[in-house]
């Protein structure tokens, strides 16, 4: 309400402008291809390497020969060079379904369910036999499924304890994966099985373009969920505090621990592929089974990311679906797509004929593939876009986004034996010229990106990865801040609250080397009475990026004996 004076006297007033700018939300890289085991479709969150192996898994068997997928070396890279959150989008050929549990027992009649689980992750790899060693461990058991175990049942509370185990242990050596305590099949009860380990099932809608959520409650467990509770004891517990009815019990399960099985699916497919092999059909996948997750991929409110990237995908033999992933990268106008441009054995004639044909500051492309050891033990070769993601991490650790990922300081590639090529000075320049990044070797020193070009073709200030990179950091944090002004009153006091939050912060960015200078403007000048009167808030962000060093020009001059040098 406005203040009414009417008396002469002192009035003090507060104007509080000392909002303090939140820390940009957390975004980390996003890589789409096949993994040998994991929920198929649905982007998942992983904050670890060890994380990815568990839900994802790392090798697997194809014509008596072990293998691993390009999509398991990008996420170990990632993570060993400083990466703190990686969406994974798992992509697969053909019909994949979840496994079961198999018989779970309940204390009255063993021939009865009382509860069914279900593994989130879909394949016949979850399959394991039921049948027993004589150490407890199954007979066809591996680390890449699962096993249910039932224990500390208590009749008196009706409650037990149910774990997820790793399939490949023992009765010695358990490897428990999670633990449920104090279950009840009471739908009343606060720990009822499907409120505390979940019962989702989430499938990606018939036009690909969201995700549909069956199910009352969010699956807690990353393992399993619960697929049917057939024996619920309602209101085992009595007003007194006992057991209601003795014949309660008998719905309990007893303990004991089983497997799963009838999932299906295969990740192995005729005509695989694999490192440095033929890349019209990479890694057993053709193009087409990648369109659902792009689709999906382009609503930037479920997933977040900065840097994309499809490994085992390269513009010469799937221009499509570059095509697509770039034009993902640009109607979010959030992220960075990381573009593979030819497969293994490419010339630099190759590879800048196919950059020529792109134009875009959201993608970048880096050249040629590097030789890395992957987790079976051998030497494999992988496309510039297994390792890159993690050169960007290392970048925002050690320094900012706004940083050119790339020179001897932030560029080097870990876990790298060797390039492809040896790029001379002359081919470099060739394919600088044509905006691929160059991945140089140098005697002594190492192997690193020498370069920091976008795909755009025309020359601005976005031809620049460096330069990108900030305005989509600059992008995150400022529509952040807007988003909390939605249906606020556009007033001074409302426009004022988001220049007390914007401008510390890009005081920070500046003085973090990432701009020269900039401007904030939100005021009448560009919120006029027509503008407010159509109910809109107009900002103006004017930024001067900071440019980095990328030619280094030293000038030696050599002069006669007497001359003198000035101070």
């Amino acid at each position: 309400m406005a203040e009414t004076i009417i008396s002469p006297g002192v009035f003090q007033r507060e104007n509080d402008i000392s909002f303090i700018s939140p820390a940009p939300a957390e975004v980390g890289a996003c890589v789409i291809g096949p993994t040998v085991k994991g929920p198929v479709e649905i982007p998942t969150t992983v904050t670890s390497y060890n994380e990815y192996v568990r839900v994802f898994g790392e090798t697997f068997e194809s014509a008596s020969s072990k293998q691993e997928f390009f999509t398991s070396i990008a996420a170990k890279n990632y993570f060993s060079q400083g990466g703190n959150s990686l969406l994974v989008a798992r992509v697969v050929t053909g019909s994949f379904a979840a496994a079961t549990s198999t018989h779970i027992s309940s204390s009255e009649n063993l021939s009865v369910q009382p509860f069914q689980l279900e593994t989130i992750g879909k394949g016949a790899i979850y399959n394991s036999s039921g049948s027993q060693n004589s150490d407890s461990s199954l007979v066809n058991g591996s680390a890449d499924n699962l096993r249910w175990e039932i224990s500390n049942k208590n009749e008196a509370k009706g409650t037990f304890t149910l774990s997820v185990r790793r399939g490949d242990d023992n009765l010695k050596n358990k490897i428990v994966l999670e633990t449920f305590n104090n279950l009840s099949l009471d739908p009343n009860s606060p720990n009822y099985i499907e409120k505390v380990v979940g019962n989702q099932v989430e499938a990606i809608s018939g036009a690909g373009d969201n995700v549909t959520v069956t199910g009352e409650y969010v699956n807690r467990s990353k393992y399993i969920r619960v697929s049917a509770v057939n024996s619920p004891t309602i209101n085992y517990i009595g007003n007194d505090g006992a057991r209601r009815l003795g014949s309660l019990t008998g719905s309990l399960p007893i303990n004991e621990s089983g497997s799963f099985e009838s999932g299906s699916g295969a990740n192995v497919v005729g005509g695989d592929n694999y490192y440095d092999a033929a890349a019209v059909r990479s890694q057993g996948l053709t193009e087409g089974c990648y369109t659902k997750v792009i689709t999906l991929l382009n609503n930037a409110d479920d997933y977040r990311f900065n840097v994309i990237t499809a490994p085992g995908l390269n513009n010469n033999n799937h221009t499509s679906k570059i095509g697509s992933l770039i034009d993902l990268a640009e109607s979010r106008g959030d992220c960075i797509f990381v573009a593979d441009l030819y497969g293994h054995g490419g010339t630099v004639s190759n590879i800048t004929g196919q950059a020529d044909t792109l134009n875009s500051s959201y993608a970048a492309s880096y050249w040629p593939w590097l030789q890395t050891q992957s987790a079976t033990g051998k030497n494999v070769w992988a496309p510039a876009s297994v390792f890159i993601p993690g050169v960007y991490a290392f970048t925002d650790g050690a320094s900012a986004p706004w940083f050119a990922p790339a020179g001897l300081v932030r560029g080097g590639l870990a876990g790298v034996i060797q390039a492809e090529r040896r790029l001379s000075r002359i081919q470099r320049d060739s394919l600088y010229d044509s905006k691929v990044n160059p991945i140089a070797t140098f005697p002594g020193t190492g192997i690193a990106v020498f370069g920091q070009k976008t795909l755009q073709t025309k020359s601005s200030a976005l031809d620049r990865v460096n330069v990108r990179r900030l305005l989509i950091e600059l992008k995150e944090f400022v529509g952040n801040q807007a988003q909390n002004l939605v249906f606020e009153q556009n007033t001074v006091n409302t426009r004022n609250k988001f220049l007390a939050a914007v401008n510390p912060y890009l005081d920070t960015v500046v003085q973090r080397q990432g701009l020269y200078a900039y401007r904030v403007v939100m005021d009448d000048s560009n919120n006029t009475a027509d503008i407010v009167d159509r109910n809109q808030l107009v900002g103006q962000i004017f930024i001067q990026p900071a440019k980095t060093a990328e030619f280094i020009v030293l000038d030696f001059t050599v002069e006669p004996t007497g001359a003198t040098f000035g101070a």
